[in-house]
């Protein structure tokens, strides 16, 4: 019946009453009406239908103003929904109208600014929080204050339980207007104890280290090693020379890569594990994999989407181990063209298990670490074809935002001793732009079999964000001569060029990139703007990303099992959307939880740094004061009252400004101190040196 509402509420131009609807699907029952109530109401939760104010209904892709997705609230307390689309909306904390952090809802906006009018779903399954000591007894706080709820414990399930134990709850009733009762199914463990500040943080958002007993139980049944009958009806390519690029502590290798000239034309090989070979369809495994969505990377804690013994046994291209994988062949010209390719099933044996670091010391410094002596000839046409490849996607318009990544440094305790800037080198460079290659040709083959299809898409930003950030510029003096009736991947490219030489490109980059929509997995091909590709989809990680392994898996079934009747095509139709939808969620939580840990782990270190003093930039400013990002990328908050002065907030200039003229604007340089830093928290509080001192400004 669900297709059938859908299909009758397509042909609607306005909005229906129910029994409207009834008639339109020629429904006569009583048990049917009530039926159609009931699914109905599902759709409704699914964010697919609106509910007017009058008690009609229609698609709620026909309610130009309205969008449905999870809101997140920030440390302020206000919100931001990302749509199903992709776009992110703004919610003041007065619009918010009992939303919580994590809810599904449905939003109306005008001007990029909504107002909840919908709870569609409240996932309040489980919370993390902590044992406390309250007057003698033992008590819960919750770990997220943005989930502004009550939540009381049975005492039962307290058993087991001391102070400072973080803990899983898993939520029973609502007893009254956002007040619960809960009870705890799982001791996380104490807060003191290494790693556990990370596991809590995964636990709060739904990621679990743990697999399911009939995943452990499957595990059981596969091999540690290849067997000869296995790789008969695969290409045998162990012969050849091929390996791996990644980072020094890597442990779940999905690619590997070979490179060949003849004729004047590249024959790239990637070469990804064949991980759909032991995770199957309908297996506990895929299911576990589905349920995760992602292995999830938190400072250096990993929680794998596959068991260890899958992710860093069997499936892992790890050094002269035979393994099974899927190959695509590139044959690419000396325009960075893909004038022709192969995919098929092989067996490799990895040569070499190389690192950034090294490989990077090879093409940049032109020095060769023990072992790699057989392959520095491969890497420098490596570097040769990824220059041309490179030079090919930013002539087509990729957009390169070069935003710096800050990576958490720690000591055998989990503690954090220091933050870094994660690089981006040549080596790094070059496996980003093998693996794009791979990905483009992947998807290009199925798209043009018309098959369904799992794509990695990136809409276009809406004109409104893209003329908001270029007001801002203008105000600030930056003039850019920019085109905004027709914004393509190029006109971003010519915006970040005219930014390039400005002291405050970083940040500036940074907002650009806010403004734009995120991307998402979807069955529908509306191509890759960022990237301004066509036709893209994700199929080099299939250890680490669900949607990568369910690439493989129709890979398999149209391509090697040749399996392309009507009953496929079908089934995949029904059940693709809410896998990528899915992943996109799961995906979406990782970043989350990664961003936490960041904060959480910045807060940490600079808790060993009071009092001392750093160069920053200003990278954001509120009513309550504005953000400083040093050059290690910590960043903190100098509140307004620790200003001398009047300061009004002005929002189209992005900047604080006193009653004397003095202004606090995104870019500018300052001296700050460490005055705060809380782990507990994750905040971190500064204060100017020397106030209406700046450093660098250009004004």
């Amino acid at each position: 019946m669900k297709e059938n509402i859908i299909e009758k509420l397509k042909d609607c131009k306005s909005s229906i009453s129910l029994i409207e609807i009834n008639d339109l699907l020629g429904l006569t029952s009583v048990e049917d009406y009530q039926e159609l109530q009931k699914i109905i109401n599902i759709l409704i939760s699914e964010g697919k239908v609106h509910r007017t104010k009058k008690d009609k209904y229609i698609l709620t892709e026909k309610c130009s103003s309205i969008i449905t997705g999870y809101i997140r609230i920030n440390k302020n307390g206000n919100g931001f929904v990302t749509g199903d689309n992709g776009e992110d909306i703004f919610i003041e904390k007065s619009n918010l109208n009992s939303a919580i952090d994590g809810d599904y809802v449905e939003v109306d906006y005008i001007n990029n600014e909504g107002i909840v009018i919908n709870i569609l779903k409240r996932d309040l399954n489980f919370l993390v929080g902590e044992i406390i000591n309250k007057h003698g007894k033992l008590g819960f706080i919750l770990d997220d204050k943005k989930k502004n709820i009550s939540l009381e414990i049975t005492k039962e399930s307290l058993n087991g339980c001391v102070e400072g134990h973080k803990v899983l709850v898993k939520i029973i009733k609502e007893l009254k207007a956002n007040y619960y009762l809960g009870k705890i199914v799982k001791i996380i463990g104490h807060k003191n104890d290494p790693g556990v500040d990370i596991l809590a943080i995964a636990y709060s958002h739904e990621i679990s280290p743990d697999f399911s007993d009939a995943s452990l139980k499957q595990l059981e049944s596969i091999p540690t090693s290849i067997k000869s009958e296995e790789i008969k009806d695969r290409k045998d390519l162990r012969k050849e020379t091929i390996f791996t690029i990644d980072g020094d502590d890597t442990k779940d290798i999905d690619d590997a890569i070979s490179i060949k000239k003849e004729n004047e034309n590249y024959i790239l090989g990637v070469h990804i594990a064949d991980v759909s070979y032991y995770v199957k369809e309908g297996t506990p495994l895929f299911e576990d994999a589905f349920s995760k969505g992602t292995s999830s990377y938190l400072a250096d804690t990993v929680l794998p989407m596959l068991p260890h013994r899958l992710s860093n046994g069997i499936c892992s291209l790890n050094e002269n181990e035979d393994r099974l994988t899927i190959s695509c062949i590139m044959t690419i010209n000396s325009k960075g063209q893909i004038i022709n390719h192969d995919i098929f099933k092989s067996v490799i044996r990895s040569k070499k298990q190389m690192t950034y670091n090294n490989v990077n010391k090879i093409l940049i410094e032109g020095i060769v670490p023990d072992g790699y002596e057989n392959y520095k000839d491969d890497l420098f046409l490596m570097k040769e074809l990824s220059d041309i490849l490179r030079k090919a996607k930013i002539n087509r318009g990729y957009i390169d935002f070069s935003i710096d990544e800050a990576k958490v440094i720690q000591d055998e305790n989990g503690k954090a001793i220091d933050i870094v800037k994660r690089l981006q080198l040549a080596g790094e460079n070059l496996i980003e732009d093998f693996m794009i290659a791979a990905n483009e040709t992947i998807a290009s083959n199925i798209y043009n079999m018309d098959l369904p299809f799992v794509y990695r898409v990136h809409g276009e930003p809406k004109t409104e964000k893209i003329e908001e950030f270029l007001n801002f510029l203008k105000i600030m003096n930056y003039k850019l001569d920019v085109n905004t009736n027709n914004i393509t991947p190029k006109t971003m490219q010519k915006i970040l060029l005219s930014l390039k030489d400005s002291k405050a490109f970083d940040v500036f980059s940074d907002m650009l990139l806010r403004s734009m929509k995120k991307a998402v997995y979807s069955p529908d091909n509306i191509g890759h703007f960022g990237l301004a590709s066509n036709i893209y989809t994700h199929f080099t990680s299939p250890i680490r990303r669900f949607p990568d392994l369910m690439v493989h898996t129709l890979l398999n079934k149209y391509l090697f099992e040749c399996n392309i009747n009507n009953e496929t095509i079908k089934y995949y139709q029904n059940i693709l959307e809410e896998y990528t939808h899915h992943a996109s969620i799961k995906e979406q939580a990782s970043d989350e939880a990664e961003r936490d840990v960041l904060d959480m782990k910045m807060a940490e270190y600079m808790e060993d740094h009071i009092n001392e003093e750093y160069n920053g930039i200003i990278s954001g400013v509120a009513n309550f004061g504005f953000f400083v990002k040093l050059d290690n990328l910590v960043e903190g908050l100098v509140h307004v009252s620790t200003l001398n002065g009047f300061y009004t907030y002005v929002p189209e200039l992005l900047s604080l400004v006193s009653n004397n003229n003095i202004k606090y604007t995104i870019g500018d340089k300052v001296k700050v101190k460490v005055v705060n830093a809380s782990k507990e928290k994750r905040i971190i509080d500064f204060e100017l040196v020397g106030e209406h001192k700046k450093y660098g400004n250009k004004k």
